[in-house]
């Protein structure tokens, strides 16, 4: 719920999604569940639409909306429930769709969505990750059995990917989940050894938002106009 300008984080994800046509949405709940909640209860299109005012401040009318077309599901899932133990435990709402897309909500990019789930439904596999390059400001070591230093490079000139937390799932994912097991873990390691856990290499914007500097360089970018991941107002 930490905010990036006028709505939280997770507003700009959910956002995201609605954009591409995926507007039924299961939110997890654990830690500051309450908060979500009174969020969505007390919600107020006028923050981020624009709309007109008349008959002395009586009558509103808006002239576009954010969620009119949503529907969001609010499910308790534990206060100390991992991700795995979340998915768990939202199988039964996820109706009889044979795939689904789950998200951290903590990261935000620019990704055409629609090509990660081409992708995804050509190679016909379980699991999609979303493959990133770290936007963090840090060198990778390494030293020999005696401590010498033996190469210092850029994080970004590795080659390294992470995940960036934008996952597709077959309805399948549910068998390789067991009780109290990590998503990432033992499922997705599973998974591996299967060959059904594809990544989706992608080289555009993302981020994510962990600390109060990603939460200033975002602000920041949301201060100089139309920021990336706002694919909702960036219509080419």
């Amino acid at each position: 719920m930490i905010p990036v300008g006028s709505r939280p984080i997770l507003w700009h994800v959910m956002k995201y999604y609605a954009h591409f046509g995926h507007k039924d949405f299961i939110l997890c709940l654990g830690y500051g569940a309450a908060a979500i909640k009174d969020f969505f209860l007390r919600y107020d299109e006028c923050v981020s639409n624009d709309f007109i005012l008349s008959e002395g401040a009586t009558k509103v009318q808006m002239l576009n909306s954010d969620i009119q077309d949503w529907k969001l599901t609010f499910i308790d899932t534990g206060l100390n429930a991992n991700i795995g133990q979340r998915l768990k435990a939202v199988e039964e709402y996820i109706g009889q769709d044979e795939v689904f897309l789950a998200n951290y909500s903590d990261g935000l990019t620019d990704l055409h969505l629609p090509d990660q789930i081409d992708h995804f439904s050509k190679l016909r596999k379980v699991a999609s990750l979303l493959s990133v390059r770290p936007r963090f400001s840090t060198h990778v070591i390494l030293a020999d059995p005696d401590s010498l230093v033996t190469s210092i490079q850029d994080m970004d000139k590795t080659g390294i990917r992470i995940n960036g937390g934008f996952f597709i799932f077959s309805r399948e994912i549910f068998s390789y989940i067991r009780d109290k097991e990590e998503l990432v873990h033992e499922p997705f390691q599973r998974l591996m050894k299967e060959g059904k856990l594809v990544a989706y290499n992608f080289d555009g914007f993302w981020a994510s938002m962990d600390t109060f500097k990603d939460k200033q360089q975002l602000e920041q970018l949301l201060g100089q106009g139309t920021p990336p991941w706002v694919v909702w107002k960036n219509l080419k």
